[in-house]
């Protein structure tokens, strides 16, 4: 019996479905996880970990567990073993109460990669396959999201640049999400259309990399 390709989608709002402007969330068949499981098909098992305002390494002062560092391994290791791992972080980085740097969002993502890499949560006890993708930039900001995010939207056109160099650092796969998918009304989050795009977009990636005709050790620049 031919057994699934195990893929583990880690990420904050923007994989958990946050709806723009509603704060409801959208439907699993709507959410970019589970539209990327329905379109591989049953050979794979998608995994969904979102967390509304987790971060990659910074510690949430009004909001417990959000900081991915401390989590990680333990969703790592509970999903265990895995194909390939998508880390999909940083916007929460950029909150203004944080003062968090585009650079300093990858080092945090780099810390992530340090885990991820070192987990042994592998079908082969080795690491899984690593995909980082730059969450979208920000957009319009509406009245909310501004609250959180006034003074960010200039970073938040840093981050693809300085997470290619950390995936590159690591041999980790790389994706800028505003090649394929944009914000909607919020300004911050992917509505329906941009989950859907992104999730059509990471098909043939995900084949790349974990497929029956995936070449060992790969990792690029999507």
């Amino acid at each position: 019996m031919t057994r699934e390709k195990s893929v583990l989608c880690f990420g904050d709002s923007n994989t958990w479905g946050y709806i723009p402007l509603t704060a409801g969330r959208l439907l699993r068949a709507e959410r970019w996880p589970g539209i990327l499981q329905k379109s591989l098909g049953e050979s794979y098992y998608v995994i969904e970990e979102g967390l509304n305002g987790r971060s990659t390494v910074f510690d949430e002062p009004f909001r417990d567990g959000r900081n991915a560092r401390t989590t990680l391994l333990a969703v790592l290791e509970s999903h265990a073993p895995l194909d390939l791992l998508i880390i999909m972080l940083g916007t929460n980085d950029l909150k203004h109460h944080l003062n968090v740097s585009a650079h300093e969002s990858a080092r945090g993502i780099s810390a992530l990669l340090q885990i991820a890499t070192n987990s042994a949560t592998s079908f082969d006890k080795g690491s899984p396959k690593i995909l980082v993708i730059a969450p979208p930039r920000f957009g319009n900001l509406s009245e909310l999201m501004a609250h959180h995010f006034e003074d960010s939207v200039a970073r938040s056109t840093e981050l693809p640049a300085q997470y290619e160099q950390s995936c590159a650092l690591f041999g980790c796969s790389f994706l800028d999400c505003n090649q394929v998918a944009t914000v909607a009304g919020d300004g911050i989050h992917l509505d329906v259309h941009g989950h859907r795009k992104l999730a059509m977009a990471l098909v043939p990636v995900v084949k790349d990399l974990i497929g029956d005709s995936a070449r060992p050790g790969k990792s690029d620049a999507i």
